[in-house]
């Protein structure tokens, strides 16, 4: 799986930098995050409930970061284990580029692969939730860095509207969910 985006934060490059490598932000951005605990210089343990289709579990994992340079970039190795649910392993780099005085674009490039039952969903649909994530992550990031840093966030930063496409993803990977565990 790959997934390529870039985000624009309204914050300053060394305040975005600080933000991406504050532990207690994170967690709050990262949906289902129950915990993120530093084991070593650069180094973290998570813990994150994790919701695909029909595949619920929580995953324990490692996260590493590496080629840090400071306020510009850094590199992400990050492996997880959610027992019978699957496992996923991948690496992610991460750019900052100022725009402006107060505004900073995040470049993000993810590999990544996953196996076990969540493989088992499909590459689309993985693929999906992965791209749902990311957005969720990023509206939580943005009103995390507006409340720390007092920033206003525009409407479409903080919330971008919901293509009628995923709108009708989110629906159909809940009655997947449904059938599966059965609830419908």
């Amino acid at each position: 799986m790959q997934l390529t985006g870039q985000e624009t934060l309204p914050v300053t490059r060394a305040q975005a930098w600080e933000a991406l490598n504050n532990t207690e932000m994170l967690k709050a951005a990262i949906s289902g995050c129950e915990a993120l605990t530093p084991i070593g210089e650069h180094e973290y343990e998570a813990l994150v409930a994790v919701s695909i289709g029909p595949v619920k579990a929580k995953f324990k994992g490692k996260l590493k970061l590496s080629d840090l340079q400071p306020p510009n970039s850094y590199q992400l190795a990050f492996e997880g284990s959610g027992g019978a649910a699957g496992h996923g392993k991948g690496q992610a780099q991460v750019r900052l580029e100022a725009q402006g005085p107060a505004q900073t674009l995040l470049h993000y490039e993810v590999q990544a692969s996953v196996g076990g039952k969540i493989a088992q969903i499909g590459s689309r649909l993985v693929d999906m939730a992965a791209q749902k994530m990311a957005g969720d992550f990023f509206a939580a990031f943005n009103s995390a860095l507006q409340a720390r840093y007092g920033v206003a966030v525009a409407v479409e930063a903080a919330a971008p509207p919901r293509s009628r496409f995923q709108r009708l993803l989110d629906w159909y990977l809940g009655w997947l969910g449904r059938i599966f565990t059965g609830k419908l």
